[in-house]
């Protein structure tokens, strides 16, 4: 796929226009995809960042006599969130998430938030007009929308099925894998949520970046494995020798460009803290991005296994 042009408006199938804002990064590719559910009374799906010309792209992207009526919100990153307000005050639309920027904390992160640091990206102000259950369904003319919440990536992150169509946010892109940085992240949880995705029979992800996934149930199954893969890297150097975090980023992310060796710290401390909260590691003196950490004891065959089932981070 061409790299599309930033404010362009392009259908994508009927009843379905995408917009790029202007943002593009390391973090975000081509910059984040803003979506325009249905003709009328409109959906919008992840606003983007509060950009000028992205909100006039959005606003100018509206045939003659529609309206934006409900902004869907996927997660509380700035890269999302924090053009929904202004346009909310523009337009007199609903904004929809699943909470605030700590909502969905898993109890562990809740635990140890003070001690990890994080909160790269956080829309820290964002507030939705209404909170949107697990499960909970949201219709417009033409369209209806299931809220599924995916923590993981993000504790407030919501998919946003439409049909076997799914509006994966961040969780699942084609282009580059989550970034999992704790509190904001979780790494059990991302697995689960990948689990619960993978159980539905997709056509296609609409990602937050990057192209649709064409194949979704094999991007599912990629990730998993990628994840799992890390893991049993991560539990082969603590069984050769206890590190600190910054060695251990060095050794299991060896060809990862050194620029973002911070962010995939942030993704390792989230592995690192899953397998301490299972047992398989332990942290000196206690776990947080200072400690040591070594491997708790011999690995059974059945976490070796497991493990092995299953720039990327």
């Amino acid at each position: 796929m061409e790299r599309p042009e930033p404010g362009r408006c392009v259908t994508l199938e009927p009843g379905l226009r995408r917009v790029l804002a202007p943002n593009p990064s390391p973090m975000t590719h081509w910059g984040t995809n803003s979506y325009i559910l249905g003709e009328g009374e409109v959906a919008l799906i992840d606003p983007g960042p509060d950009h000028a010309a992205h909100r006039e792209a959005l606003l100018a992207a509206l045939a003659p006599g529609e309206r934006i009526t409900t902004i869907f919100v996927t997660h509380a990153h700035r890269d999302h969130s924090p053009l929904a307000r202004p346009l909310a005050t523009l337009t007199g639309a609903e904004i929809l998430a699943f909470g605030t920027a700590v909502a969905g904390r898993s109890p562990l992160m809740s635990a140890f938030a003070g001690e990890l640091g994080g909160g790269e990206g956080v829309d820290d102000g964002f507030v939705p007009d209404r909170c949107l259950g697990d499960g909970e369904r949201i219709a417009g003319p033409g369209w209806e929308i299931e809220a599924i919440h995916t923590p993981g990536h993000f504790g407030n992150h919501l998919c946003l099925a439409w049909g076997d169509r799914c509006f994966s946010g961040d969780h699942v892109m084609g282009w580059a894998t989550s970034l999992v940085s704790p509190p904001d992240g979780d790494m059990g949880a991302y697995l689960s949520s990948l689990d619960r995705l993978g159980a539905r029979p997709w056509r296609i992800f609409h990602p937050g970046h990057g192209a649709p996934v064409t194949r979704p149930a094999d991007r599912i199954a990629w990730l998993a494995a990628h994840r799992r893969e890390r893991e049993a890297s991560i539990l082969r150097e603590l069984s050769a020798e206890a590190a600190h975090l910054s060695a251990l980023t060095a050794r299991v992310y060896r060809d990862t460009p050194p620029a973002l060796h911070p962010q995939a710290s942030r993704n390792l401390l989230a592995h690192l803290l899953d397998l301490w909260h299972r047992g398989l590691v332990v942290a000196t003196p206690g776990p947080s991005p200072e400690a040591v950490f070594a491997i708790a004891g011999p690995l059974a065959e059945g976490v070796v296994a497991r493990s092995d089932r299953g720039p990327s981070f």
